[in-house]
């Protein structure tokens, strides 16, 4: 694996995002259809924060509590409440140009699995663990066929 390589060859770029006061029921349907585990949270293409599937779960059952079967307190939670309340601020980010080896170092001295990728001050991409792994990943498949 190159390392040196910039994070641009790696990201995804098609985000799903949401803002501020979208709520948590569309958050979570979300996560329900889509096979992501974090959504940047937007004000007019500038990133002000992050949820993961995560976040959410948590917070679903650290304020529903006991009562996760209970349909209309969880409808309540998932109505009322809304991305800015349960949303990550002040996250690393990187820049496209950024190499490979900078997200390594992130992601080993913290607990997160997502990076938003940030050119100009607006959101254009993220890189996930599972990015690194797929890249890693068609490095070894290559080197095996060689």
């Amino acid at each position: 694996m190159n390392t040196m390589t910039p994070l641009s060859e790696i990201m995804t770029t098609n985000l799903v995002t949401v803002t501020a006061d979208t709520k948590l029921a569309k958050v979570k349907e979300i996560f329900d259809s889509k096979r992501i585990h974090h959504i940047p949270v937007t004000k007019y293409q500038t990133l002000i924060g992050i949820i993961s599937k995560t976040d959410l779960l948590h917070y679903i059952t650290g304020v529903v509590g006991q009562r996760q079967d209970d349909v209309e307190l969880n409808r309540d939670f998932l109505e009322n409440y809304r991305a800015k309340d349960i949303m990550t601020r002040g996250i690393a980010k990187l820049e496209s140009r950024d190499r490979i080896s900078t997200a390594v170092e992130v992601f080993k001295e913290n607990l997160f699995h997502a990076i938003p990728i940030v050119d100009n001050n607006l959101l254009v991409g993220i890189v996930t663990t599972y990015d690194m792994i797929n890249y890693a990943a068609q490095d070894i498949s290559v080197s095996a066929t060689a």
